[in-house]
């Protein structure tokens, strides 16, 4: 029995006969070949599953990627791009009208690619604001798609702006919805669009716009940032971007709310504020 993992070079040794050596040899080839560190831990993590798999079955003794030294990723807040929103503006108004409320779903609602690409005409609610996001799109093959419930079970409903709505609205109005299920965005054979159709479909927008360095998932940085400089606490921002816990949120993102020192420094000036209502005019006047 072999281990069939894509993109695993030690794909052709027999499960019982992989050694730790092979597992080694192929995580420092993917870095030679300079992946990523957070791939290299997917395609690890894609690895692992199979061969406890295989532990649970009884197939080999022990898992030979234990102990494998895996490359250490960037700190998040270094890591993470979140686009200004004078960037944001100029990629919506370099968007075709077609994909322009596709990219504003990203932006001002946090959806996920495959979530934006799914989402139907009933799952707008113009009445109360908000969007039901109920489903994603998954790449099936050969131009095919499936449709499964969103990550990690991260169906919920989204309260939008009232300028978003009035895009919503328009695009409806203008490019009309597709199939029976009343598609808001469709790629190839009248199907909702997988992960290469958008990935083109944004990679021309932001040539447009200049900005070839921007990526599709910043736009939902930009969103869960803009919450969280509005005052939102964790909870709220979790639900609004469907992550199962609310610790995947702060993991992701804790970087972003005030410290103890922000907060602190804030109350104080606040009641400076509120002894001395001209506080910058009274120094100055002190000092003169």
């Amino acid at each position: 029995m072999s281990l069939a993992v894509r993109s695993c070079t030690f794909s052709g040794v027999e499960l019982r006969k992989v050694r730790r050596s092979h597992v080694e040899t192929w995580v420092k080839e993917m870095i030679r070949g300079g992946l990523a560190a957070g791939t290299v831990r997917t395609r690890m993590n894609n690895v692992r599953s199979v061969l406890h798999g295989a532990v649970r079955d009884r197939l080999i003794a022990a898992d030979p990627s234990d102990g494998v030294t895996l490359p250490r990723g960037r700190k998040i807040e270094h890591s993470m791009a979140i686009p200004a929103a004078a960037d944001v503006g100029r990629v919506l108004a370099a968007a075709e009208p077609w994909f322009r409320p596709y990219v504003a779903l990203c932006a001002f609602a946090g959806l996920r690619l495959g979530e934006a690409a799914a989402v139907q005409l009933a799952d707008v609610d113009f009445l109360r604001r908000t969007l039901h996001v109920q489903r994603q799109v998954q790449r099936a093959g050969s131009g095919q798609v499936e449709i499964t419930p969103p990550k990690y079970g991260s169906e919920r409903s989204v309260a939008l702006p009232d300028g978003l709505l009035e895009l919503l609205s328009r695009h409806i109005r203008d490019v009309g919805v597709r199939g029976a299920e009343q598609w808001l965005f469709v790629g190839d054979h009248g199907l909702p669009p997988h992960q290469n159709t958008v990935g083109n479909w944004w990679r021309k927008t932001r040539a447009a716009a200049g900005m070839p360095a921007l990526k599709l998932h910043d736009l939902r940085h930009f969103y869960a940032s803009g919450l969280i400089a509005a005052g939102c606490d964790v909870v709220t921002v979790q639900r609004a971007l469907g992550h199962a816990k609310a610790t995947t949120t702060l993991n992701t993102y804790s970087h972003l709310w005030p410290t103890a020192a922000d907060r602190t420094r804030a109350a104080a000036g606040g009641l400076m504020d509120a002894a001395l209502p001209t506080s910058a005019d009274y120094l100055r006047t002190s000092e003169g």
